[in-house]
């Protein structure tokens, strides 16, 4: 039976902006359809949020990470797990996903007759066009329960977890249970792009309030970062290009600890950034890759020449036997071998 090579493509980045875009474009579809459509009942808009999350971070968490939220990306960056050059495109897609899962929701909503869309797509909002909460509170519960989602999610993308395959399940658990407590207080964002798709639509106050629900959860991203880097350390040296410090150079030291991670820990951890391919061993403090002797180009390895062997030595007063004599005749008395012939 022939041996069948298995290969693995490090994704591209048009790739991961596809993912980015699809992502968001589903969680704003299902998030924000669920609230227009019960009227942002609690138990269902947050299980909507937060099984969304978990079915897209399984389904295309292999490409980019599974991000979905501009805060995720830049906690991320900040917290040494992706260049901040990558952040740009990260967002891009984030933001196009989620205003065209907006309007794709705006058009179906069209089929009401006398719908209108003012005030009333799903919207964050804080004072007396919300719950009543003054802005420095509702600025105060974006920003702690995105710093607390970014925790929960640095945490269960850390190389060290040792159960990578759960980390989608914790994270929608997360969202959901964030939903449950805020939905009535300021509708929930924790995620800029979400806001912008409904603010967007929904017009007037909702732009007006629209800054608070795009700092607070970048704030509260940023602080995570920080805080899990300090509070828990990491594994090696940050992602190139990420973190406070800028061109940092690609460590030299592999991973230790737990075996090669999944595609959806490597995504989070760049480990393609240091040439890592999923399925490698890799002892702790060994350089990856191996460094291989390097040749001319179109020029094939060459073998070591071989020597020959050198002939067998004697004792100084011994020379070689010289080789046996058969008598001839009778051999009557000598031996009982006759020669040969």
């Amino acid at each position: 039976m022939a041996d069948t090579a298995t290969t693995t493509t490090t994704p591209t980045n048009s790739q991961k902006l596809a993912a980015e875009i699809v992502g968001t474009f589903v969680l704003v579809f299902f998030g924000v359809g669920t609230a227009m459509a019960t009227g942002g009942e609690v138990i269902t808009t947050g299980l909507a949020f937060g099984l969304t999350v978990l079915v897209m971070a399984y389904a295309v968490g292999r490409i980019s990470g599974g991000h979905f939220n501009p805060a995720v990306t830049v906690g991320a960056a900040v917290g040494g797990r992706l260049a901040w050059a990558q952040t740009g495109l990260y967002v891009g897609g984030q933001l196009m996903g989620g205003l065209l899962g907006g309007l794709v929701l705006w058009v179906i909503w069209q089929g009401f007759p006398g719908f209108s869309s003012d005030g009333n797509f799903g919207q964050n909002s804080f004072g007396a066009d919300g719950s009543g909460l003054e802005w420095w509170a509702a600025f105060a519960v974006e920003t702690v329960t995105t710093m607390i989602f970014l925790l929960v999610i640095l945490s269960v993308t850390d190389e060290r977890n040792e159960h990578p395959a759960l980390a989608p399940l914790a994270i929608g658990l997360s969202l959901a249970m964030i939903h449950f407590t805020t939905i009535s207080l300021t509708g929930t964002s924790v995620n800029p792009a979400r806001s912008i798709a409904s603010a967007v639509f929904a017009g007037g106050d909702a732009l007006m309030q629209l800054w608070l629900f795009i700092l607070a959860p970048l704030l509260g991203g940023a602080l995570a970062g920080v805080v899990y880097a300090t509070l828990f350390g990491r594994v090696g040296e940050p992602v190139p290009g990420s973190g406070l410090i800028f061109g940092r150079p690609v460590p030299a030291a592999a991973v230790p600890g737990y075996g090669a991670p999944d595609a959806y820990q490597q995504q989070w951890n760049q480990e393609y950034e240091s040439g890592y391919q999923p399925g490698q061993p890799v002892q702790p403090g060994q350089a990856w890759p191996p460094q291989q002797p390097q040749y001319p180009p179109g020029e094939p390895p060459q073998q070591p020449a071989q020597q020959p062997s050198p002939p067998p030595a004697y004792p100084p007063t011994q020379a070689p036997a010289p080789p046996q004599q058969w008598p001839e005749g009778d051999d009557k008395g000598h031996t009982q071998v006759r020669p040969p012939g």
